[in-house]
């Protein structure tokens, strides 16, 4: 007999295990069926499992094992990713606890030393994602920096090197000044900052006493500036352009120059040209063949090393002196000092409050520097070209389409990639250097060496680059890398290319555009042939979830609390076509109910005799009550396999609920009780047949979304063989004859007996008083239904007969419209009608109150302008559900008047 209540914490682990060790989730390289094959987005070595992952994990695993169910032979390809600054600052953390750094240790001791982090602890999210369910081929984990992933990289660096599309290039970078590396994009965190905005005055060059007011937000990089701009159509500096200005504090002559970049409706119409310091200033300075100097170094200290031989005094405008103390000052110190300067040098106009978006880095939490240096670089407009074309011929497919129009934005615009970074973790560059600084790209030292006998003529010592890659480099290999290239593998004939990657929107740029061109460039075939792009996970108000806020879900806890199915449900039910979800406890906590729901349903059959029947054939089930639940079914069956198919995730999970939930729990087995307590009758044979398939084809249809209660339920009720439910077929819709008409009586039923439970809640009848139902103008097919199903209707209406009406309306009734008949119910001496019209008028005019509240705020253009969007929501949602709630207090008032 099956436990009261089904406990995850005892059954999940164990169950997993048997899974595991069975080999149910490995790929079959030599089987005839077709290929399935999704790479897991790699976390991060460094990582623990967030709502994130177990967002993407789910959808993933759901996908997965339904197509395994179908019969394909499916590669879910785990592994992580080794997570460059991520992983080095975890170690270094760690080393500072133990009094030394890595710079003490040097770097062939401190790599050797995260190995040995990685080994020990850096295994934590593949057990966690364990515990999610998922069914991962572990066997094939791979690891972003193992030899033969390694080996990939290096094959295709020395590749693109060879056909020019990789090169080293002077171009400014996001720069860590904490850790003295290139950023990219995503580990940049742009956060609302209030500051300043100081207007300076750099006077006119040979027109003593005009000046031009230029406003910055960072006075400190001044020490760069190599020109001012202005719009070229803005009337007030038409006369300047072309002449100089003399650059406060540091006496340098720079241009005035007509730029569109400059804005005359902000600031001052005048902005101070730094290339060397500010992205779109390096893109002004290109235009106009200015200088570039860098005034801070790689901490983000003043250097003058640059500057120096310009530091020159002019009649007080400027003070080289006071210049030449910031040397090696932090950038904030020298700002602080040099608006001193300014504003003794009486150079400083004003200064107003300022609210702006400073870049921080994601990892080290520093402010990101524009840095200009040299670096390496991937010509990636080059490769995005048939990445594009993939796209628009549809050989790519986004779902939702929208992100397609994202997808394109970028790519069109895409700028030249940054591949080097100046840590010790990673991929090490295979570049080495001549004594001249000649580049020898090689796959290992001997080749470089070879390389450069040729070059030189003779053996010579040669200096390997420092710096490693860009983890998104590695990354941006893993949908072929993982499968062996570039050895040609079974593996890789067999899986490549893949069938979907499921992912957020977040990394269509960073990951998924630069697998298409790697995949494109060097397999000559797509990586994947769909993109599902799934929202983001907000809390239930539509908030992005943060610490800060504290409205934050750890998965992890979620699946202690209630258990990996429910958790599972949930994120499933919540995922639609571009929409962010909103999940919470509460939320989690509900499909709980759901998974117990499940489970009692299950228990209910088992003690009333439900057994497999071998041979079973829903073709011959006689009774209306089976072939109603057998049509549901295969309707249930055809919803959630349409839904699967299109990445409907929430009309799948919606497809199961509702039948399992309303239709087999609540009517159904209801419906049932009476027929199961007859004993072995041939109607009671029969109904304990059919639910026994109807639960058995339920497991079936959950297991990839709810796979640990339904399997425990499978291997109890030996559906199968032992362990066989993660490659029982998928269920097919069947449909019966007959089932129409089961249905239409059936469907009738419900009706009925809803149509006499909502109106009793309504009037707060007491459960106890029974109420007798009369019909007016029913035909005789309902007269005959209503006695047939007589014993279903008094049970489970509570109603003591239904009888035609005879005669005159009784006073004190309630009327209600069910088809073509009027149910009338004779409420007087059961309830206080005028009572209960008193309660109704007053809750009405409370559901008044409220409408009008919501309306005058949602009224208030100010407010549906200036609060969040989700607020916004948030009252409409709140008006329409007031205003059915009044819809329904008003037909309650109407049936009793």
């Amino acid at each position: 007999m099956l436990d009261k209540s089904f406990s995850p914490d005892g059954t999940e682990t164990s169950l997993y295990a048997l899974w595991e060790a069975s080999g149910a989730f490995s790929a079959r390289p030599d089987s005839s069926a077709k290929p399935y094959t999704i790479m897991i987005p790699p976390p991060n070595v460094t990582g623990t499992l967030h709502i994130g992952h177990a967002l993407t994990m789910t959808l993933q695993d759901t996908l997965i094992r339904w197509r395994r169910m179908q019969g394909r032979d499916t590669l879910w390809q785990p592994g992580t990713d080794h997570a460059g600054i991520a992983t080095q600052l975890v170690v270094e953390r760690m080393l500072q606890k133990d009094g030394t750094s890595r710079q003490e240790m040097g770097r062939d001791a401190f790599v050797e030393r995260v190995w040995e982090w990685k080994a020990e602890s850096g295994g934590g999210i593949t057990k966690q994602l364990r515990r999610l369910g998922g069914s991962l081929d572990w066997p094939r984990e791979r690891f972003t920096m193992d030899d033969g992933l390694s080996d990939a990289v290096k094959e295709v660096f020395v590749t693109l090197y060879r056909e020019g599309l990789i090169y080293r290039d002077r171009r400014l970078v996001n720069w860590d000044p904490a850790f003295r590396s290139a950023i990219s994009d995503l580990e940049v965190d742009n956060r609302e900052t209030r500051g300043n905005l100081w207007y300076i005055r750099y006077p006119v060059e040979g027109q003593p006493g005009r000046t031009i007011t230029v406003a910055t937000t960072r006075p400190e990089t001044m020490l760069g500036d190599m020109a001012v701009a202005v719009h070229p159509e803005d009337e007030r500096f038409a006369d300047l352009v072309g002449r100089n200005v003399i650059l406060p504090l540091t006496g340098r002559r720079i241009p005035i120059v007509a730029d569109e970049h400059s804005d005359p409706t902000k600031g001052s119409g005048a902005v101070k040209i730094t290339p060397a310091h500010d992205f779109n200033d390096f893109e002004v300075g290109r235009r106009h063949k200015l200088d570039m100097p860098s005034v801070l170094d790689e901490e983000a200290r003043i250097t003058l090393t640059e500057i120096e031989g310009e530091l020159r005094a002019e009649d007080g405008l400027a003070d080289p002196a006071f210049v030449r103390t910031l040397e090696g000052m932090p950038r904030d110190e020298a700002r602080k000092a040099m608006v001193a300067a300014l504003e003794r040098l009486e150079w400083l106009e004003k200064i107003e409050p300022h609210t702006n978006q400073v870049p921080h880095a994601e990892r080290s939490g520093a402010v990101v520097e524009p840095r200009l240096t040299t670096q390496w670089y991937c010509d990636a407009k080059t490769l995005a070209g048939p990445a594009i074309d993939a796209v628009e011929s549809g050989r790519i497919e986004f779902v939702p389409r929208q992100w397609e129009n994202t997808f394109y934005a970028w790519m069109r615009d895409i700028q030249p990639w940054c591949i080097s970074r100046q840590l010790w973790w990673g991929h090490r560059i295979p570049a080495w250097y001549g004594p001249d600084g000649h580049v020898f790209v090689a796959h290992d030292e001997a080749d470089a060496a070879e390389q450069a006998r040729a070059h030189y003529g003779q053996d010579t010592a040669l200096t390997r680059d420092e710096d490693v890659l860009d983890t998104w480099f590695s990354s941006a290999l893993w949908p072929f890398s993982t499968l062996g290239w570039p050895q040609q593998t079974p593996e890789l004939a067999r899986y490549y290319p893949t069938d979907v990657l499921v992912t957020g929107f977040d990394i269509i740029f960073f990951w998924v555009a630069r697998m298409m061109m790697m995949g494109l460039h060097f397999m000559k075939d797509v990586p994947f042939r769909t993109v599902f792009i799934h929202g983001l996970v907000r809390d239930e108000r539509g908030q992005k979830m943060s610490k800060s806020k504290g409205n934050g879900i750890d998965p992890l806890e979620m699946i202690d609390s209630y258990g990996a199915d429910a958790m599972r449900f949930c994120i499933c039910s919540l995922t639609g076509l571009g929409r962010d979800v909103k999940l919470g406890r509460r939320k989690v906590e509900e499909y709980r109910s759901f998974i117990t729901k499940i489970w009692n349903a299950a228990r209910f059959c088992e003690m009333n005799g439900v057994a497999p029947i071998e041979g079973f054939s829903p073709a011959s089930v006689q009774s209306p009550l089976g072939r109603w639940i057998l049509a549901e079914l295969a309707q249930a069956v055809e919803d959630a396999t349409k839904a699967l198919e299109a990445f409907r995730f929430d009309e799948y999970a919606a497809a199961c609920y509702r039948f399992v939930w309303n239709f087999f729990c609540d009517w159904f087995l209801e419906l049932a009780k009476p027929v199961f307590a007859a004993g072995d009758t041939a109607e009671a044979v029969e109904t304990r047949a059919v639910a026994a398939h109807v639960l058995g084809t339920i497991m079936r249809l959950l297991q990839p979304v709810t796979p640990f209660v339904t399997d425990s339920l499978w291997r109890h009720f030996g559906f199968g063989a032992e362990g066989s439910l993660i490659t029982a077929p998928w269920p097919q819709p069947e449909h019966l004859d007959g089932a129409k008409e089961a249905r239409e009586e059936m469907e009738w039923l419900i009706r009925f007996i809803s149509a006499i439970r909502t109106v009793r809640s309504e009037m707060n009848v007491p459960p106890s008083r029974l109420a007798p139902v009369l019909l007016r103008d029913a035909s005789p097919v309902t007269v005959a239904r209503a006695a047939k199903w007589s014993e279903a209707i008094g049970r489970m209406a509570r109603v003591s007969e239904v009888l035609p009406l005879e005669g005159e309306m009784p006073q004190g009734a309630a009327q209600l419209v069910v088809d073509e008949a009027t149910l009338v119910i004779p409420l007087a001496g059961i309830i206080d009608l005028a009572v209960e019209r008193q309660r109704l008028e007053k809750e009405c005019t409370k559901v008044d109150g409220e409408i009008t509240k919501v309306e005058r705020k949602l009224g208030n253009a100010d407010f549906v302008a200036r609060a969040k969007p989700e607020v916004v929501a948030e009252n409409r949602e709140r008006l329409e559900t007031f205003q059915a709630e009044r819809q329904r207090l008003q037909a309650a008032l109407a049936r009793i008047s």
